[in-house]
């Protein structure tokens, strides 16, 4: 029997609707959650801000997040160096940044719906197509 794959989602696959390949054990960080309280205070109509309420309750329930510690600060300052040495801005990347050191300081993957926005991280952590 082979051993399970697991895995940090990415908010791209927390919000969509479906997902073709995720790993058995899921965890998220407290980055996404970050990023969806955000997204609760950016809806323009009520109905928008009920349901994605709603989608965060149901996510919050399902996961215990992966807090931001002293580990992910180190993978965090590590990645952030990669994606300055290729010539972009880490500050506008902060949120994809904090997600893959997630993973990284636990040894698991990245599982995404936007392969491109981790791209420079392949090697340092290995990032799925969800």
């Amino acid at each position: 029997m082979g051993s399970l794959v697991r895995g940090v989602l990415d908010t791209s696959v927390v919000i969509a609707t479906g997902a073709s390949s995720l790993p058995d054990e899921s965890a998220i960080s407290v980055a996404t959650l970050a990023e969806l309280h955000f997204g609760v205070h950016m809806a323009r109509t009520d109905e928008e801000r009920k349901a994605r309420l709603h989608r965060l309750a149901e996510i919050e329930s399902r996961f215990d997040a992966l807090p931001i510690d002293e580990a992910v600060a180190r993978s965090y300052g590590a990645l952030a160096h990669t994606v300055a040495a290729a010539g972009r801005k880490p500050r506008t990347r902060t949120m994809d940044i904090l997600v893959a050191a997630t993973a990284h300081a636990h040894g698991v993957a990245v599982y995404t719906k936007n392969l491109d926005d981790f791209e420079l991280f392949r090697g340092t952590v290995d990032v799925y197509q969800a």
